[in-house]
């Protein structure tokens, strides 16, 4: 061996050993401390002999815990290597959901649970994917044209409106503005969001949700541009066919509608309060659909007898420029929640 060659071999040597060296020296103490320190391996064990603290710490119980990892376990698990062993799915899904309860900072969950704050980011981001991916269709599927009936169905049986499929309103998540993102996600409160488009049903539960347009766009506009408003403009939804309205078969077959405030416009399919209502105190309609959509905002405060009658003696469309057959729906409305379809609490003309 020549003095070069005993000079490569030399380098390479101290290059492997420093190699060695440095295996852990990029993983902090008190990370590589996690299996013997970090809040999965110590709290979250000792919670699971409580189930109270348990549901008060996850929002759910051990149960709902257990299903959950075994739903998403296969698509959030990673490989062990070499360097150090992965995250295991159980305590990669602590992370998402004690962030996901609390709203903590990704820097404040990452020091309890003993691994890089960059590291929570990557988790609560993929699990979350996974817990949508996994159970959506389980959950929230799009409803078909059965499940449509039985929305309408319901919410005549607990509201006395017939013909309703749905609540509609948007709900504005408060949000740090991302960079360079100007004003897209400045809304009319003065504040940076994300806007969170929601459909329930007569028992407010969540049917169909749309999230993440931009804080500037109305309800309207993001209505207009999601998904669900474009099936619904396009008539792709799967809505029943037209029906009779109960006990008011003279009135003819009448579309199903849902129901939202006035911040989108008047629809065949889609009924809102308006700007001008009478003072008289027969406005029902009016009042209904306030109260009905208010279970989008916050479904368990809603309480009401009867979500029916509230289209009386509004006598102008305002100014959203509906066209004659909504106009056409609205007065039917107006005509059967005055007669055949008033309700005992409804205050008489």
């Amino acid at each position: 061996m020549n003095e070069t060659q005993k000079s490569i071999f030399l380098i390479a040597a101290v290059y492997l050993r420093h190699k060695r060296k440095r295996r852990y020296i990029w993983v902090h103490e008190t990370i590589r401390a996690r299996s013997r320190h970090g809040e999965y391996h110590r709290l979250v064990h000792e919670l699971r002999l409580d189930e109270v603290r348990f549901q008060q710490y996850f929002r759910l119980d051990r149960t709902q815990f257990d299903v959950l990892l075994r739903r998403v376990g296969p698509l959030i698990c990673k490989d062990n290597t070499r360097f150090r062993r992965a995250i295991s799915p159980g305590e990669r899904l602590a992370i998402c959901l004690r962030f996901l309860a609390t709203g903590d900072s990704y820097r404040s969950i990452a020091f309890s649970y003993r691994v890089g704050h960059s590291t929570v980011a990557g988790i609560v981001a993929e699990v979350s994917k996974a817990i949508w991916d996994s159970m959506v269709e389980d959950y929230m599927p799009v409803p078909s044209t059965e499940d449509w009936r039985d929305i309408a169905a319901e919410f005549y049986h607990r509201w006395n409106f017939p013909n309703c499929l749905g609540s509609i309103d948007g709900k504005h998540v408060v949000i740090q503005a991302p960079n360079n993102s100007g004003s897209l996600f400045y809304n009319y409160k003065g504040t940076f969001s994300i806007v969170l488009l929601a459909v329930v049903d007569a028992r407010y539960c969540f049917r169909i949700i749309d999230v993440g347009s931009y804080g500037k766009f109305s309800d309207g506009g993001t209505l207009a541009n999601c998904p669900f408003g474009n099936g619904l403009r396009s008539g792709t939804l799967g809505l029943p066919e037209d029906t009779l309205l109960p006990g008011a078969e003279h009135l003819g077959p009448q579309p199903h509608v849902f129901v939202a405030d006035e911040a989108l416009p008047l629809r065949r399919n889609r009924m809102r309060p308006f700007p001008e209502v009478s003072a008289r105190p027969c406005c029902v309609l009016h009042n209904f659909l306030r109260r009905t959509t208010g279970s989008v905002r916050n479904p368990p405060t809603l309480a009401v007898e009867g979500e029916a009658s509230a289209l009386q003696n509004i006598s102008r469309a305002g100014s959203n420029n509906a066209s004659r057959d909504a106009l056409r729906v609205r007065e039917t409305l107006v005509d059967y929640f005055c007669a055949e379809g008033a309700v005992p609490w409804q205050p008489q003309v």
